[in-house]
């Protein structure tokens, strides 16, 4: 228990200075409150103060404001409410006259990517990016002539009419940040690495005094650059992130999103006491899952003591194109759905003016969500879990008359619609869905849709149609067809789509006996008519929200929905099905599913996702879908990229040789790649990689097998093949698919 402690406990309870967990006191473990094991490994004891409190339906222990101590148990409630958006309260921040916090409009931000050094290319670059609309610049500042070019950037900058605030990005470097406090409108920290040496991912044990003197050295370090950003009225940002922790915090906490909120604490305890307040906080990660959670905690925790600093939001190392933006949407979007966050950046590894319109769409989601305070009706939830990720699972087709265990995806499932038209080309058809073709017969594939809808059937004497069907129902690809559509053109083994007003009328029962219904729903509806489910065996039901419909919130109505089945023990895979109108750009709907579905995929809520958008291509529609489902951790159907979105300490041409590796290596599903520009950040930034290709010196490239450094120094020109061997020896490789003729 030791290792999960931070998480909320049902039934914890304390008597007598003991810690008791679950409904018998009698025989379980006992912890006594003054020496509770925390963190990961419980290498250090502290005294805490502890009351029990009724809160969401279970007794759930807190701690006392754990502000001057380390944190255990966060408070459940991470933001204003649960079952509609409204906006988290905030202090207002000044950077440079541009105001960060609730009563300001979210702002947007991105980073150069030039040579710091190179003043006239930086200009250049921020101007483009201020003439996008961003709100404020980050540019790295890795040592003194860096810093020194600063002061010739802002004033070049003033000089041609740009007012834009720019940020330091600060990395081992103390003595550079206060350098540049001077010149620049805020320094952005990165706790894990400011005063702490470089990780080395050992397990540390500390003493009390051990520790205390590590939070000293903390204090020496940093305290002078909260000085001068008080004299010169800077901001600051405190931005953890997952993959560049210390060594001393991942001895306590692991390499977690507790880990993360503790060690962006220890420095705004010192900001705190020293009366600065100018500052945020962010918490970034590769992996959208770890990043929302780590958020919340952070939200929780500063709601234990009373804090009310804004946050900045971003998913670092998300990537480039589609899957870049769908990874940002899922970890921003679902934080902004519950009204928390002041500042985003869409990180991708494209020209930094690029990331303007993704995060301009995702403001205005989140602002426009809060602005309507969209959301249901009051409800209790019980079963959600907000800090550590626990999938709701539906349970699957089983095999009666006929088997349908292959409709749905243990993973994660994707549905697509079919016209009668794409049934004239059946091969056509086949490729579409992903299938694997064998002399022209579909078979099932790694990324193949699993189920179709048909709104509408072929006529029973279109045999070529209704063949073409069948071969999709004979590899257990499912076929959803409306009600109506069965009634008058029957097809043989096809699941029959109905509302719940269809169901609950009866009308379903003019089918033949062992027909399989879908169930299609709102969320919102009252609870006497959910009743109804109760008396079904339905094989999924689809969620869908009308998207015209401005008032209630998908996510909130969705989370209302899986509380009451889970309540009642109700195990239907649901399905998120999103109807988008004509018209909808690319982008908004990429930004809009991650958004709603991928904010309920995140907690472990849904089973599927079903888009549909008449304005847009097949392909694009499914390889959403899959990648959606990658993104919140779910079905690994193609490799996962960490890539980073460049800076100025990036020691080549990071555009290009992500395209060079992605073309050689995008058919590994289950293999996680990270290319990154340098190792400011650490292996750490790596996390979730299985091999690294990073950037050592001018023209070398390093090689990591996770956290691992196994090649060094390789010249840039055989690092790719370096690197497609290297996953060879660790039996990852499998030759590309060959096209069949």
């Amino acid at each position: 228990m030791a290792s999960s402690f931070g998480s909320s406990y049902s039934g914890l309870k304390c008597r007598d200075g003991i810690f008791y967990a679950g409904s018998n006191t009698h025989d379980l473990k006992k912890w006594p409150a003054q020496s509770i094991p925390i963190g990961h490994q419980g290498r250090r004891k502290c005294r805490v103060g502890v009351s029990v409190v009724r809160s969401q339906g279970a007794d759930v222990a807190e701690l006392q404001a754990s502000s001057s101590g380390p944190l255990l148990v966060p408070r459940q409630r991470y933001c204003e409410a649960t079952h509609m958006t409204i906006r988290r309260k905030t202090r207002t921040v000044n950077i440079g006259g541009v105001t960060i916090g609730s009563e300001h409009p979210i702002r947007v931000q991105t980073m150069t990517t030039t040579d710091t050094c190179d003043v006239q290319a930086t200009v250049e670059q921020v101007m483009r990016i201020a003439d996008k609309g961003a709100d404020l610049v980050r540019i790295t500042v890795q040592g003194k002539r860096e810093a020194d070019a600063c002061f010739d950037i802002k004033n070049t900058l003033v000089q041609k009419g740009y007012s834009i605030p720019l940020v330091a990005d600060i990395h081992f470097a103390p003595s550079v940040a206060l350098r540049v406090a001077e010149c620049f409108d805020k320094i952005r920290i990165n706790p894990g690495n400011f005063a702490d040496r470089r990780a080395k991912f050992e397990t540390l044990e500390y003493t009390e005094d051990d520790y205390q003197k590590e939070l000293e050295h903390i204090e020496n370090v940093f305290s002078p650059l909260v000085e001068k950003c008080k004299k010169y009225g800077r901001a600051m940002r405190i931005g953890t992130n997952h993959g560049s922790l210390s060594d001393r915090i991942m001895s306590y906490y692991g390499d977690s999103p507790r880990g993360m909120v503790e060690s962006a604490f220890e420095f705004a305890r010192i900001c705190r006491k020293m009366d600065y307040h100018n500052f945020l906080f962010s918490m970034k990660a590769s992996n959208p899952v770890v990043m929302v959670q780590a958020y919340r905690l952070l939200v929780a925790e500063m709601n234990v003591v009373g804090w009310d600093y804004p946050l900045h939001l971003g998913v670092t190392e998300a990537g480039e194109g589609e899957d870049g933006r769908m990874k940002s949407a899922i970890g921003i979007g679902a934080l902004l759905q519950d009204g928390l966050g002041d500042t985003i950046r869409v990180s991708l590894t494209e020209e930094p003016e690029y990331e303007i319109d993704p995060c301009t769409r995702l403001a205005k989601l989140g602002m426009e969500a809060s602005r309507l305070q969209r959301g249901v009706e009051p409800f209790e939830e019980k079963h959600r879990h907000y800090f550590d990720f626990q999938r709701r699972t539906g349970e699957l087709p089983s095999q009666k008359e006929v088997d349908y265990r292959g409709v749905l995806h243990r993973d994660g499932s994707v549905l697509m619609s079919v016209t009668l038209q794409q049934l004239k080309n059946p091969e056509l058809l086949y490729k579409s869905l992903a299938t694997k073709l064998i002399v022209g017969m579909p078979f099932k594939d790694l990324a193949t849709v699993d189920t179709i809808l048909l709104r509408e059937l072929p006529p029973v004497e279109d045999k070529s149609a209704r063949l073409a069907i069948k071969r999709l129902i004979d590899v257990s690809i499912g076929v959803l067809t409306p009600l109506s559509e069965q009634l008058t053109k029957p097809l043989p083994n096809a699941m029959v789509l109905v509302t719940l007003d269809e169901f609950s009328s009866g009308a379903h029962k003019l089918l033949p006996a062992g027909t399989r219904l879908a169930i299609t729903l709102r969320g919102d509806e009252p609870y006497e008519e959910l009743a109804i489910l109760k008396n079904s065996d339905a094989i999924m039901l689809l969620l869908d929200l009308p998207r015209t419909d401005k008032k209630v919130s998908r996510v909130h109505a969705s989370r209302r929905l899986f509380e009451y089945l889970q309540e009642n023990q109700l195990n239907f895979p649901v399905i998120h099905h999103l109807q988008y109108p004509s018209g909808t750009e690319r982008d908004d709907l990429v930004i809009s599913a991650g958004s709603e579905a991928g904010a309920l995929l995140v907690d472990g809520l849904g089973d599927g996702i079903f888009l549909e958008a008449p304005d847009h291509d097949f392909e694009f529609l499914r390889t959403t879908a899959f990648g959606m489902l990658q993104g919140c951790r779910m079905r690994n159907t193609k490799t996962e990229y960490v890539s980073c979105p460049s800076c100025g300490r990036t020691l080549f041409d990071l555009q290009e040789i992500s395209a060079e590796i992605r073309e050689k290596t995008s058919h590994l599903p289950g293999v996680s790649i990270a290319i990154m520009g340098c190792i400011v950040n650490g292996p750490g930034e790596m996390a979730d990689a299985d091999f690294g290709y990073v950037g050592g010196a001018p023209g070398k490239i390093d090689l990591y097998v996770g956290k691992t450094v196994v090649k060094r120094a390789i010249a840039m020109e055989q690092a790719t093949d370096a690197l497609i061997q290297l996953i060879k020896d660790h039996g990852r490789w499998v030759d590309p698919p060959k096209e069949e003729e």
